[in-house]
């Protein structure tokens, strides 16, 4: 069922007084991402809550540029920066909780805030399987519904019910999750539900009910384990990255094609595609988003010259040019 958050005249514009939240000028990026560089955002804002966020977009001009972000760990920005206002869910939109009777219908709900990690332990907490795999994402749940996050062979919308949205206007909103058209790692609304799309009908994700099988406690948390320690095995966890930068190309993997041109190791300033994992690019300690950049575009272009597969980028790359 739709809800209005608020029902005030559409000619208001950036009322703060009514806002909970806090808002940041000029604020560098680096300190919201996981590759810990980025130039200065505009506006940042930090909501109170849900209503809060609501109150928020419906003051701000129509036009304005939004970004909406959780962990930053799936994103480049750039050294220019960002015009507009980010907006950062991350520990705000926390709420989690378990919905329903009876184990048949049981939903996990959880805000677009929470961490991967906590849902896969809450899960766990309550003998649900099916989750387990979230603890291998390092982001939170709006990142991984925007993208359908998956990691060891289970993708985020294989668990999800309905999503819940929250539009420009103030609109909360539930859809069903086949209102969906979902692929590897891309998530787009069916042209037949909303056909016409323009700024002040933009949505974003806040929330999503999970549902999962009935599981056992021990053998989910021995499951969440193995899958951590493979992690830690396999992956740059030491330092500042963004997680899989290219998608796998089908029957392949991007790793291994990275790999068999020669180039962990490669790098471009600060940036340097990983030793441990060819599909990781770390920032080694002093890294500009220029320089990561530059070495996407190196290994794209040496991989397509040497084995005629185009590498498509699993992470966005947003921001101005400096």
């Amino acid at each position: 069922m739709d809800k209005l958050l608020h029902a005030q005249s559409h000619t208001k514009q950036w009322d703060k007084k009514s806002l909970r939240g806090e808002l940041r000028i000029n604020e560098p990026m680096r300190k919201y991402t996981s590759w810990r560089v980025g130039g200065r955002a505009e506006r940042i804002y930090i909501p109170a809550d849900l209503d809060d966020l609501a109150e928020f977009l419906f003051s701000i001009p129509k036009r304005e540029k939004i970004c909406v972000i959780g962990l930053g760990s799936n994103i480049l920005v750039r050294d220019g920066g960002l015009r507009g206002t980010v907006i950062l869910l991350h520990s705000k939109l926390n709420n989690i909780l378990l919905e329903g009777h009876s184990d048949e219908d049981k939903l996990i709900y959880a805000e677009s805030g929470v961490t991967c990690a906590k849902v896969a332990k809450f899960a766990t907490l309550h003998n649900l399987a099916g989750a387990e795999f979230l603890a291998g994402i390092p982001g939170t749940v709006g990142g991984a519904l925007a993208m359908n996050a998956g990691c060891y062979g289970s993708e985020t919308w294989e668990i999800i019910e309905r999503v819940r949205i929250l539009n420009r206007s103030g609109y909360l909103k539930n859809r069903d999750a086949k209102e969906y058209r979902v692929g590897y790692r891309q998530v787009n609304l069916r042209s037949n539900i909303e056909p016409s799309v323009d700024y002040s009908r933009e949505e974003w994700f806040v929330g999503a009910w999970l549902k999962l099988e009935r599981g056992n406690n021990v053998a989910s948390k021995k499951k969440i384990k193995a899958l951590l320690s493979e992690r830690i095995g396999s992956q740059p966890l030491n330092l500042p990255s963004a997680g899989s930068v290219f998608r796998n190309p089908p029957g392949d993997h991007a790793a291994r094609l990275i790999e068999l041109c020669n180039l962990k190791g490669f790098s471009i300033g600060g940036a340097m595609v990983s030793t441990k994992h060819a599909n990781f690019i770390v920032n080694t300690g002093n890294a500009i988003a220029e320089d990561i950049e530059s070495v996407i575009r190196e290994v794209r272009t040496k991989v397509k010259r040497k084995t005629g597969i185009e590498l498509i980028q699993e992470i966005r790359i947003i921001g101005e040019i400096k």
